[in-house]
């Protein structure tokens, strides 16, 4: 089982990046938020979790322990597979998902993107003594400001979550309509949280 990952960053995709470890490049999906602290032509290492399906083996990687080990916790809901877990960690840290399961609170929970009533109210029942480990939430760092080309970028992010292109971009529209100086990961939260609505 790989855990982590630590070479080069040579290629950074919307859902994704590469890493180079001994000669072999490595692709692991993430969220926007571990994305954007990858440089490519620079040393990083990356926590990973390796998914393995019938018809795929996908890598997931993660910034940090505490939500590789979110990701990890999440999925022992039924119903509740990688990819949720992955948009559950774009929308909040893991701390903050702690926070709100541990606090009952469902509609915080209903704003991922996925997850209707019955799904938070699942993740609330099946996970509250599970998550006690997890640190008090912290402000999330702000990235560089949107620009025009940036708001596109986090459009595609959205595509990359499974959003359609056209709800993706309307999304991300509204946002920043109402907040022309909002920085990507407020942009990129408040979008999924519209589209978490819809």
């Amino acid at each position: 089982m790989i855990a982590s990952l630590r070479g080069t960053v040579i290629a950074i995709e919307l859902g994704g990046a590469v890493i180079e470890c001994g000669g072999v490049g490595y692709y692991f999906a993430a969220t926007p938020q571990t994305l954007s602290n990858l440089r490519r032509g620079e040393e990083s290492l990356v926590y990973v979790t390796m998914v393995v399906r019938e018809d795929a083996m996908t890598l997931f990687g993660f910034g940090d322990l505490e939500n590789k080990a979110m990701f990890t916790t999440l999925q022992a809901v039924s119903g509740l597979g990688p990819k949720l877990a992955l948009a559950a960690l774009a929308m909040y840290n893991a701390a903050e998902l702690a926070h709100a399961i541990s606090s009952g609170d469902v509609k915080q929970l209903q704003r991922i993107p996925g997850v209707g009533k019955r799904t938070a109210e699942r993740m609330i029942v099946d996970l509250k003594d599970k998550v006690a480990g997890f640190g008090e939430p912290e402000p999330v760092a702000s990235i560089s400001g949107v620009a025009p080309a940036g708001a596109a970028d986090i459009v595609e992010a959205l595509i990359g979550l499974g959003f359609p292109e056209k709800n993706a971009a309307a999304s991300v529209d509204e946002v920043l309509a109402q907040d022309p100086e909002a920085d990507r990961s407020t942009t990129l939260r408040q979008a999924l949280a519209l589209l978490g609505r819809k």
